[in-house]
Order: structure tokens, then C-alpha cells, then sequence
């Protein structure tokens, strides 16, 4: 999902109240903890913030002058972050999408990068990365300009939880008790308003608990992380493994990605429910899903592709086959990706997925322009 830049310019002036909870099994509790002054608040969205509801004409990087030597040089000038560990969720960091905030889930940094560098971490966080786990997702503040707050989606030892990082370092729970798994532990988070944060988790490996209302596994939650004792509203359930969120920044709707019991799937958020608009036959594993003007695009690592649909419009609801671009030979197994302007960033998680062989460049954060979808083609 983009930057803090979905969002609508609404204020938030009150100070952020932590949801907890100190159950690990599936049932969370929720207690109000004050907030400490280093941790900033929330205010108006700032202006000169990126707004992919405005999007600019994308461009591909262009190398002016010969390129620097090194190992972490990639010759493919769409390539804008090299040399990273396996990578999880990452979001623009300009209008043009020439440099990336991305972050390495094994690792529990989240990584400022540019083509050709230098690299910054910009927060770290403490992750058990064992299994799927890790540094799952994250999100700017709806404030980020003023305050540089960030919120993960993190795995623990315990549980997988949502957080939030402040400028200094510190890390506070948000909500806490989402069912960890040897696998099944992938999800997103977006802000969808300055007062929603939306949390979409993975089964950890359990379909029952993912279709359990007690639990908080292969959910789609809502929290309003400016309310005292808030609880997560659930928008829709039954969610299987590596969840990936995609919202229409122009239209306001929400897709979700997911691989589980009930297969491999494109899905629309709507009324509490999930509305599939396409399943993929042999279950191949959906890794990531961006969306565009009249697009969505939707990685499968497994088969190194990335299928581009029709966006589903009130005159024709549904999808049709989607058109694919083979990775293989560029990038190799495409994980997440994320929207800016008309086009899309990418994440490879060469260094993990099963049957890849990284190059020395790899993990990679890439720019990719979209393919038109199969019924667009002339």
C-alpha cells in the first residue's frame, strides 16, 4: 500500500492510545496505555506529502554519467535498492517512486534506499523471523512529515502484533494476540483513514482459527489507534497465508490477496465480506498486489509472474484472465508491491522462496510498469 498519502486530509488531534493485549492464543485483550512524550501525537495531514490519488507520470531511473563499481551495482536501471535481506513490505518515498522505504523481514529493518544508495535504515525493530515471521509490514504515521512515528505488523516469540516506533527508538504495542504459526504469519497494515488503521493477518497455518470469531487469525481488522480501549472491528474473515492488502487510492476499495483452505485468491472487501473475483487453479501461492487507475497487479513468486487484471468497475463487476509478466530472467520471485503515479514498486524475496537462486544483487526493490490486462490488448 503507498505512502501516509492515501489518506484524506481529516485531522486527528488527539493523542494515540495503545491497544494491548496479553493473550498469545487467539484471544487478545485490550487496556489503554498512556502515551509518553517522546512519542509525538497526531495532527492535520501535512501538505507536500505524496498522494497517489494525484498520481504524476512515472518515470524509469536514468543513470547520467557511468555507473559506480561494487557488488551491489545492479545493471537494470529499474532497479532502485540492492543487496538487501529478504524483503516483506515496502511503500514510495517520492512522487516518482525512484526511492523506496522497504523492509527486511529477517532482519526488523526498515530501509531508505535510492539507485545507487547510499542506504539508511531508518528504524529497527526486534522480530522472531523464524518460519515466515518477522518484520511482516508497515506503515508511515498519517502525520509522518511531523511526527515519524511508523507502525509494524511484527512477529514476536509469543504472537505477531502491531506496534509503533517512535523517532527515538522506542517501540509500543498497539494490538497484540494475533495468533503466530510455524507459517501463515504474513499480513498487511494500511491506513485507510487518519483514524483507521486497517490489519489484514495471515492463518498461522490454522483455517479454523482463521473462520473462529474469537480469534484474530485470517482476519481483516479496523483499529482506531486514537481511541482509548479500542477493540479491532473485524471487515471480513477466513483469510489464509501471505495476506496482501491492495486499496484503490482513487476509489477507496479495498482488495486483498491471500493463498489458503480456500484457495488462491482475489478478493474485494465488501460488506463485511469477501467478494472473490478470481481464483488461481493449483493454488501457486499469491505473494503481493498493487493497484492503479484500472489496474491490479498481483505477484506469484512461486511461478516468478505477475498477473495484471481489469480493475472491476459498477458496469462490469467481475475480472477477466489476466495477462502475466514472466520475472524470471529480470527479478526472479516477486514478493510485495506497492503503487505510486501509473506504475508500481516490487520487492524480490529471491533469498527465501522455495526453488530461487539469488543473484548477487539480491533482494532488489525494482520500478515496474504495468502491462495492460489481457481483454486490453490490441
Amino acid at each position: 500500500m503507498p505512502l501516509p498519502s492515501l489518506l484524506s486530509r481529516r485531522t486527528a488531534a488527539v493523542a494515540v492510545a495503545l491497544v494491548v493485549g496479553t493473550s498469545a492464543s487467539g484471544c487478545a485483550s485490550f487496556a489503554d496505555q498512556e502515551t509518553t512524550a517522546d512519542e509525538g501525537t497526531f495532527s492535520s495531514v501535512p501538505t507536500g506529502v505524496y498522494r497517489p490519488d494525484a498520481p504524476p507520470a512515472p518515470s524509469r531511473p536514468t543513470d547520467e554519467g557511468p555507473p559506480p563499481t561494487g557488488p551491489c551495482i545492479d545493471p537494470n536501471p529499474s532497479v532502485i535498492a540492492t543487496c538487501l535481506a529478504s524483503t516483506s513490505g515496502l511503500r514510495p518515498a517520492d512522487a516518482q517512486g525512484q526511492t523506496t522505504y522497504v523492509a527486511e523481514r529477517t532482519t526488523g529493518k526498515i530501509i531508505l534506499s535510492k539507485r545507487f544508495g547510499p542506504q539508511r535504515a531508518i528504524a529497527t525493530v526486534d522480530v522472531d523471523a523464524s518460519g515466515d515471521g518477522g518484520l511482516i509490514d508497515f506503515e508511515m504515521s498519517p502525520t509522518w512529515m511531523q511526527d515519524q512515528m511508523i507502525f509494524a505488523l511484527i512477529t514476536t516469540p509469543s504472537d505477531n502484533r502491531v506496534v509503533r516506533i517512535a523517532p527515538t527508538g522506542s517501540v509500543k504495542p498497539i494490538l497484540t494476540g494475533i495468533p503466530k504459526g510455524p507459517t501463515g504469519n504474513l499480513g498487511s497494515i494500511a491506513f485507510t483513514s487518519p483514524t483507521e488503521l486497517t490489519i489484514a493477518t495471515g492463518d498461522a497455518g490454522s483455517p479454523s482459527d482463521a473462520r473462529n470469531p474469537s480469534s484474530l487469525a485470517g482476519k481483516i481488522l479496523t483499529i482506531d489507534p486514537n481511541r482509548p480501549g479500542a477493540r479491532p472491528e473485524v471487515e471480513a474473515s477466513g483469510l489464509g497465508s501471505n495476506v496482501a492488502l491492495c486499496r484503490d487510492a482513487t476509489g477507496g476499495r479495498l482488495f486483498v490477496a491471500d493463498s489458503g483452505a480456500a484457495g488462491d485468491r482475489l478478493s474485494l472487501v465488501s460488506q463485511k465480506s469477501l467478494k472473490t473475483l478470481w481464483t488461481w487453479p493449483g493454488r501457486p501461492g499469491v505473494t503481493g498486489c498493487a493497484t492503479g487507475t484500472d489496474w491490479i497487479a498481483v505477484s506469484v513468486a512461486s511461478k516468478k509472474r505477475i498477473d495484471m487484471f481489469g480493475k472491476p468497475t459498477s458496469a462490469s463487476p467481475s475480472v477477466s484472465e489476466p495477462s502475466s509478466e514472466d520475472t524470471s530472467k529480470t527479478y526472479g520471485a516477486v514478493g510485495r508491491l506497492t503503487t505510486f503515479g501509473g506504475a508500481y514498486q516490487l520487492a524480490t524475496v529471491n533469498k527465501t522462496a522455495p526453488g530461487t537462486k539469488p543473484v548477487g544483487t539480491d533482494d532488489r526493490v525494482a520500478i515496474n510498469m504495468p502491462k495492460p490486462p489481457a481483454e486490453d490488448r490490441t
